[in-house]
């Protein structure tokens, strides 16, 4: 049976659908692989697959279900918008439906920033005039020109809807102990000011159209080494502020539905925060769940310290609300730098060096992949990756902290480069939706990394990353029926199995 199915703008793939018949029941399974590779395969529907002797097993086991996921995406910046407004309107839609048409990527989770941070072309703030403990001059006119033009763009496109969560990376300096957009703690006088900012910055966006799912707390409360806005809080001083401002501001003015988010860093910290954010029913009573970032390891997705924050609120939220190859000039038009152990981060110059070994070289594919396959499979419900859009500099960037994005534009020649990094997110968004729960999957090969989940639609969805360097055959084992398959070298995978 041919049927045809445009994939991702403006790549336009024939897929061909297989029916492959069960070792143990004549019913049908409809079964659709999608890989993208090293090689050159970029979420491209296999056709046939190799046999080969050595041949491990997948193991699901639908009865076994775990969390169910709230979706996948990446960030809202001032950075990517305004480099939306300077393509085409052409490439603009181009980039628009890869990341939110349900042909694209169908994002599903979203995050922006509230005030400026880094990727913003300039420091600013809602609340610029000094003094105004009321909000009373509170304004988001600085957000209309490119971030509210995208979001809405993003809304047109997106069939299904997405969430949006914001996140502060600072007060405007007067509210501040140090009077500065970098670093420095919120004064407790302007407490109660803050958390009316909040209610504040949802009033302003539902006033535009745009509704808000929730917020994170703080952008990185244990700092960013000082170097552009940042806001420093202790885990103490966070849950004080949330249980006794932030809360009780939204539910007093009718917002209670609004996600509130603690702790947003790295998963290396994650104990000491969920033993303070958790720590009885008055200090769990505001905090919906955990928000984590990626940047203690380029490699390790620290499967232990997801699940002590798991089991410390198992019936939380635990999402991903950062990541990026931070550090780096992305690579134009190389799809093999993406896939080469060439990128570094900030830890491979910068970190003490007891912990540098968290900090090796890394092929950019292969972290992603890893963190989102290692992320579901510890109790990781949402996932978000950073800027959506960067240029070929990795910015626009005011402190010029350089970082790649999955997709690198140059405004000038009006040209957009979908890098592989777009596919692999593809891989999760566009096929794991909202509602699904993920599954076990045992395996036999210690060399795959394997993760399933079943949508809200009864389909099955397995992703299989192979990081080695030689082609992998496995036998895929869900309800009675058996499924013979390969995967490529260097190659990331999503199997979709309905009746």
């Amino acid at each position: 049976m041919m049927r045809k199915t445009i994939l991702i703008s403006p790549i336009f793939l024939v897929v061909i659908a297989l029916f492959l018949v069960s070792c143990d029941s004549k019913k049908e399974v409809m079964i659709e692989v999608y890989e993208t590779s090293a090689s050159g395969h970029k979420l491209t529907l296999l056709e046939t697959f190799s046999k080969g002797e050595i041949v491990s097993e997948i193991n699901l086991n639908r009865e076994e279900k775990r969390q169910v996921i709230t979706g996948f995406g990446g960030a809202f910046t001032e950075s990517s918008a305004s480099l939306l407004n300077q393509l085409s309107p052409e490439k603009n839609d181009q980039i628009i439906n890869a990341y939110f048409s349900k042909e694209g990527a169908a994002y599903s989770l979203t995050r922006t920033h509230m005030n400026s941070c880094d990727f913003s072309l300039s420091n600013y703030s809602y609340t610029a005039v000094e003094g105004d403990t009321a909000l009373e001059h509170f304004s988001i006119a600085h957000d209309k020109d490119d971030l509210i033009p995208m979001i809405k763009a993003a809304q047109a496109a997106s069939k299904d809807g997405f969430k949006l969560f914001a996140s502060p990376w600072t007060a405007a300096p007067w509210m501040k102990d140090n009077n500065s957009w970098v670093g420095g703690k919120l004064k407790p006088e302007y407490y109660d000011t803050w958390a009316l900012f909040f209610s504040k910055y949802a009033h302003a966006y539902k006033a535009e159209g745009i509704d808000i799912w929730g917020f994170t707390v703080e952008n990185e409360p244990m700092g960013n080494g000082n170097n552009w806005e940042s806001m420093v809080f202790s885990p103490e001083e966070m849950t004080h502020f949330v249980q006794n401002h932030l809360g009780p501001t939204l539910e007093a003015n009718g917002q209670e539905d609004l996600v509130i988010l603690g702790f947003d860093q790295n998963r290396g910290d994650l104990k000491e925060w969920v033993d303070v954010m958790y720590k009885d029913e008055a200090s769990s009573r505001y905090y919906d769940g955990t928000a984590i970032h990626w940047y203690e390891s380029t490699y390790d997705y620290f499967p232990k310290e997801l699940q002590y924050a798991h089991n410390k609120a198992p019936n939380k939220y635990l999402i991903q609300a950062e990541a990026c190859v931070d550090s780096e000039v992305p690579a134009w038009k190389d799809d093999a730098w993406y896939w080469s152990k060439e990128a570094t981060d900030w830890g491979f110059e910068w970190r003490e060096d007891e912990k540098k070994y968290l900090h090796p070289k890394y092929a950019p594919v292969n972290r992603y992949a890893r963190d989102i396959i290692g992320c579901l499979n510890n109790w990781v419900d949402g996932w978000v990756d950073w800027n959506m859009v960067l240029d070929r500099q990795g910015g626009p960037n005011w402190f010029k902290n350089w970082c790649v994005a999955p997709i690198i534009v140059d405004p000038e020649q009006d040209e957009v480069y979908l890098t592989p990094l777009y596919y692999v997110m593809s891989h999760f968004s566009k096929f794991i939706r909202p509602g699904a729960r993920v599954v076990q999957a045992h395996k036999t090969d210690d060399e795959l990394m394997v993760s399933a989940s079943e949508n809200p639609d009864g389909s099955i969805v397995v992703v299989v990353f192979n990081e080695g360097l030689s082609e992998k055959h496995f036998n895929l084992n869900v309800s009675q029926h058996t499924h013979a398959l390969s995967v490529s070298p260097q190659a990331l995978q999503t199997i979709i199995l309905t009746n």
